[in-house]
C-alpha cells in the first residue's frame, strides 16, 4: 500500500519507500548527503530552510527535509 506521508511544504515521500530518516548533524550522515550529491541522488525538500532529516529510500535516494524525524516519524505511524 502506498502511504503518503508530507514532509513539509507539499511534498510527499512514499512511507514504503523510506529505509531510515535520520538527523543530518553527524560526520556519516553528512559524507553520505555529499557522497549523494556527487552522484545526483539528493532530493532537496527544505524550499531553502534549514535541513533537519535526512531520508534514505530504498532506491538510494537522499532526500534533505525541514521537519525534524521525528515529526517524521510521527506521520509514519499515523
Amino acid at each position: 500500500m502506498l502511504k503518503p506521508i508530507n514532509i513539509g511544504f507539499g511534498n510527499i515521500v512514499f512511507a514504503n519507500r523510506i529505509i531510515g530518516v535520520f538527523n543530518p548533524d553527524s560526520a556519516p550522515m553528512k559524507r553520505i548527503v555529499a557522497d549523494a550529491k556527487e552522484q545526483g541522488k539528493v532530493i532537496d525538500a527544505t524550499q531553502g530552510r534549514r535541513t533537519r532529516a535526512v531520508i534514505i529510500t530504498d532506491n538510494g535516494e537522499v532526500v534533505l527535509a525541514s521537519v525534524s524525524p521525528e515529526t517524521i516519524a510521527a506521520r509514519v505511524e499515523e
